[in-house]
């Protein structure tokens, strides 16, 4: 046995010793109970049984991977030993479970969790078997998946993801369209009462492979010279079309979700308008501001006691008239915290606008402002914005609200980017003295900055008054700015479908799934760090960021407009 396959051995058992630290973890925080009441197959497969058989399957998969496709049947060996490890950290568990009282020290180490692992098998020996089995033919599975050629493995996980995911959606699905007649028929062919049927999920799985496969198709297509025979005329009437069907879809698309859809939606968009100016500070300028929720609770508040008609009414102005104040006061508020902070960089600007925050999120709870701002009772009675006859009371009309303040500020910070203080503040992400010496005025580049987004995070706020009706101190936490700051790296620093993409991922998705909103944060985490390992410069990267932690990028800062060196020009 030569030193390199002693080596990839060491190597395929210190990935299956992960991949059971792993799985102990997931089920002794509780996981594995929380997510077993979902089940993704009727009566086969739920998602905590999916969180056991991930780890052998992922630790398979990057044993084969590492292996190399020259070296299949060792690939397939190094998976199953990978597997085998897994389980049988797993099936010590179990057994240790048995033999001794767990609960003591770890809560979720529970009756329940035994019955789990355990897979309906009546002796400890069987079930242990099974484990360990059952784990290193999951470990194969995930070599053979790895070493099928691209197109087929992509599909194989494309179909599979979307097995899973058609599975948890059931009930969001039926809550949505569960009234529609249009609907009853593809819901009894698709599922269960619980979970897909079987031709549902084979189903699924086959659409997701063919769409995987399509893709893989237009890809590989050679491609050809496109002579643009378009006119100037021909052109602006495609874009005029696109943009009305586009503004059509968006009116249709809250009544045919319906509320609660339209609710989650609501709370993403919210969510994107802050990523959006945050991502001017952070992705743009490079100015690390952790205090940012300050200039959301500021447009809310400003919001809530201009327009509030409860005890703390003072104006009783109308939404409309009130939200021009509440952006203004929201930037001349990023203004003033720009001001002290003009000559900090990195960690210690983080943590004076992490003060700033918290002394926002004090005074709001304080007893000094209680007669103005309502002190830890709130602002209640916010009244809803009207147009006309049309009030927006419900969760599809504030959805409207919401997209008009999603599409201005995506065009303000796309306008702004391209433009010369966009390229200004690029300069100054890069290297702050160079910046200088080229002739940028620092003071007033990082001023506008903070300004502009404190003024999208004013909007937000304002939103989010009216949409609630009443606001209150908890809601503007530092977990806010830590969510913003989250979804902004998850998506692609200074990307602006970056943002939309990372708000859907980490504030969409945990509220389709409140049942498990215990998790959130531990979520957040582990999704943080495997982006950091994986993919650092996020889903949908901007070109300089990528190029920074990639060196085979093709970006040529010659001919690429976003280049530092022209950025200052």
């Amino acid at each position: 046995m030569t030193q390199e396959t002693k080596f990839t051995w060491k190597n395929a058992i210190k990935l299956g010793a992960i991949g059971g630290v792993l799985v102990l973890y997931v089920s002794l925080v509780g996981m594995v109970q929380a997510f077993d009441g979902r089940f993704i197959i009727s009566e086969t497969l739920t998602l905590g049984q999916l969180l056991l058989f991930l780890p052998p399957l992922i630790v398979g998969y990057i044993s084969a991977t590492r292996t190399g496709a020259q070296r299949r049947i060792s690939g397939i060996l190094f998976g199953a030993v990978a597997g085998i490890v897994t389980g049988a950290m797993l099936a010590a568990l179990l057994l240790l479970g048995n033999a001794i009282n767990l609960r003591a020290m770890f809560i979720n180490a529970s009756p329940e969790l035994w019955e789990i692992l355990m897979f309906g098998q009546d002796t400890l020996a069987t079930a242990t078997a099974v484990l360990v089995i059952g784990a290193g033919l999951i470990g194969v599975l995930g070599a053979i998946v790895s070493l099928l050629p691209a197109s087929i493995r992509n599909a194989v996980i494309i179909g599979a993801s979307t097995v899973v995911i058609m599975g948890i959606l059931q009930e969001l699905l039926k809550i949505t369209f569960g009234t529609r007649e249009w609907y009853a028929p593809i819901d009894d062919f698709l599922y269960e009462q619980k979970g897909l049927s079987w031709a549902g999920a084979a189903v699924t799985f086959l659409l997701g492979a063919a769409f995987s496969l399509w893709r893989t198709y237009l890809a590989s297509r050679p491609k050809k010279t496109v002579v643009k025979t378009r006119s100037r005329e021909q052109q602006r009437y495609v874009q005029i079309g696109s943009f009305v069907l586009g503004a059509v879809l968006l009116l249709i698309l809250p009544q045919f979700l319906g509320p609660y859809p339209s609710e989650i939606l609501n709370t993403v968009g919210i969510y994107v308008i802050m990523g959006l100016g945050l991502n001017i500070v952070v992705g743009y300028a490079g100015l690390l501001d952790l205090g940012y929720v300050a200039f959301f609770a500021i447009g809310a508040y400003v919001v809530g006691v201009l327009t509030t008609t409860g005890s703390l009414a003072t104006v009783m102005w109308s939404w409309w008239l009130a939200l021009p104040f509440a952006i203004l006061v929201s930037l001349l508020a990023g203004v003033l915290l720009g001001i002290p902070v003009l000559k900090m960089r990195g960690d210690y600007l983080a943590i004076v606008t992490l003060g700033f925050g918290e002394i926002i999120r004090v005074l709001a709870v304080s007893n000094w402002l209680k007669p103005y701002i309502g002190g830890a009772q709130g602002i209640l009675q916010i009244p809803k914005p009207q147009i006309g006859d049309f009030v927006f009371d419900s969760p599809e009309r504030i959805f409207y609200l919401v997209a008009i303040g999603i599409g201005v500020v995506a065009f303000v910070a796309w306008r702004m980017r391209d433009a010369r203080v966009g390229r200004a503040w690029k300069a100054l992400r890069e290297d702050e003295d160079v910046a200088e010496a080229m002739g940028i005025n620092l003071v007033n580049t990082k001023l506008l900055a903070f300004a502009t987004g404190a003024a999208f995070a004013g909007l937000s706020g304002a939103i989010f008054a009216t949409k609630l009706g009443s606001i209150f101190p908890q809601s503007f936490n530092l977990i806010v700015s830590i969510n913003v700051l989250s979804l902004i790296i998850v998506g692609g620093i200074g990307s602006i479908p970056g943002v939309l993409v990372g708000a859907f991922m980490l504030v969409g998705l945990p509220e389709l799934l409140r049942e498990f909103a215990d998790y959130r944060m531990l979520m957040y985490g582990a999704l943080l760090v495997i982006m950091m390992l994986v993919r650092p410069e996020g889903f949908i990267p901007e070109k300089t960021h990528k190029a920074e932690l990639h060196e085979d990028s093709d970006f040529d800062p010659e001919i690429e407009p976003e280049a530092p060196a022209r950025m200052a020009t």
